[in-house]
């Protein structure tokens, strides 16, 4: 049995909206959960169904109050801080950095969640576009800031922004490649978890009971058809103002234009075929092969044998 080689962190990300430094004092406990992935691929969704699966499927639970986007600029660091180590329940909590940006713990759970990129594209577009005064002043004023602001989309044509986002690997905000390409080899890690936004649209029941099994989570029979229904997007979009960042307080029209539509392939309806192969053959340069073709269909390749992880002293998680 071979020693597991843990992720490392490597640098620093500071932008508009990043401060990983966040995570240099972030105290883990053993049964952390930590949902991770680009921006627009699914993290509140899947912080609504962790929250729900950590809570038994309450009616109240606020994702705003319960769970933090560590690396997120504001708070202050001490505040968030703070806030994390008075949790009692179990914490989950969200980051999009690039895993070797990260501070990296055996002991937690992963969930990283995946989304083709004209998906995240479409969806971007839509969050940047309507965006209110409120948002960019909460991301750009707040002192800590590296590099200039964001500012507001500087067209309203889904296809140029989209070409613009490709061009720019993840122009305004931070690199699509870089997070996918980073995460992908932890897909072999036994305390991490791969799953794909397409596979939640085709079957959330199957992959809310992956996830349960996955972070060892006992669910009462009798709570499952309220886990089921909460976690659907209907329920979020008509809840919007519990569930949407700053209760949806960031667009005029309220949180439920942060959940949108919820499907995949709004592209189709709109992008140029070449374009739609301009990013497919940018896909298998950045990515690889087999990589490229999970984030277009969720479809992993055949599952290398994990490492196992080995109990072991404190100080010592690298000993075979």
């Amino acid at each position: 049995m071979s020693a597991i080689d843990w992720p490392e962190k490597t640098r620093e990300l500071h932008n508009h909206h990043f401060d990983s430094t966040v995570w240099n004092d972030f105290v883990f406990r053993d049964d952390d959960i930590v949902i991770a992935n680009y921006s627009k691929s699914g993290s509140t969704w899947l912080q609504q169904i962790v929250g729900q699966l950590v809570f038994g499927g309450a009616l109240d639970v606020e994702l705003a109050e319960v769970t933090w986007w560590v690396d997120m600029r504001v708070p202050p660091k001490d505040v968030k801080l703070a806030r994390l180590e008075a949790q009692q329940h179990r914490r989950f909590v969200k980051t999009h950095l690039p895993l070797d940006a990260l501070v990296f713990s055996p002991s937690a759970k992963y969930l990283y969640i995946g989304r083709d990129g004209r998906d995240v594209a479409w969806s971007l577009f839509n969050h940047h576009v309507n965006a209110n005064q409120g948002w960019y002043d909460s991301v750009n004023e707040p002192p800590g800031r590296v590099g200039p602001p964001l500012e507001p989309p500087t067209t309203d044509d889904p296809v140029q922004y989209f070409r613009d986002w490709l061009a720019g690997d993840g122009w305004p905000f931070w690199s699509f490649w870089d997070n996918v390409r980073t995460w992908w080899p932890a897909r072999r890690l036994p305390n991490v978890l791969m799953l794909h936004f397409r596979d939640l649209k085709a079957d959330l029941e199957r992959e809310i009971r992956k996830i349960a099994a996955f972070l060892a989570i006992d669910v009462d029979a009798g709570a499952w058809p309220r886990i089921l229904e909460h976690c659907g997007f209907e329920y979020m979009k008509t809840h919007a103002d519990r569930l949407a960042p700053r209760r949806g307080a960031y667009w005029d029209d309220g949180g439920e234009v942060f959940f949108h539509r919820g499907v995949d392939g709004r592209w189709r309806e709109l992008l140029p075929e070449a374009d739609g192969r301009r990013y497919e053959d940018m896909a298998v340069a950045e990515l690889g092969p087999e990589c490229a073709r999970w984030l277009a269909t969720g479809e992993l390749p055949r599952a290398a044998d994990r490492p196992t992880q080995k109990r072991v002293d404190a100080g010592d998680a690298r000993t075979p």
